[in-house]
């Protein structure tokens, strides 16, 4: 964090406003696949998702904790490592058809979000975060 007080008022509102943004790609990834969730079973299967009536609810579970704790701030560092993890996991196996530059720009997008968690591994949640609270 810098040392200029302003500077580290500046930095902590931005990293809450990116955490913000972050939780809430998961969040609504998670509701999204809530609301069609026949659909996104049935997704899973075709990509070959291992067990995908199980592995479903279990994604959805992961995207909506990971989303919670992003967004609050609590344990984030780890947080921010497993989400970074999944979305390389689900860039290898969902869009790795490079080919199609559709996917080939989804699989970016994925790295690019591993990336940015990646930093809030590095600088943590900033002040305003559960973190912080509990010292």
């Amino acid at each position: 964090m810098p040392d200029n007080p302003r500077q580290s008022a500046s930095s902590d509102l931005l990293l809450l406003i990116g955490r913000i943004m972050v939780s809430a790609l998961f969040l609504i990834a998670a509701y999204g696949k809530i609301r069609g969730y026949g659909f996104m079973t049935g997704y899973f299967e075709k990509l070959g998702v291992p067990m995908p009536r199980f592995a479903t609810p279990l994604i959805i579970a992961f995207e909506m904790i990971a989303g919670l704790f992003m967004l609050t701030g609590y344990m984030t560092r780890c947080t921010a490592l497993a989400i970074g993890a999944f979305s390389i996991g689900a860039a290898c196996f969902a869009h790795a058809n490079f080919a199609d530059p559709n996917q080939l720009n989804h699989f970016l997008k994925n790295v690019a979000i591993a990336g940015a968690l990646l930093a809030f591994y590095v600088t943590g949640p900033g002040r305003y975060s559960l973190d912080r609270r509990k010292g």
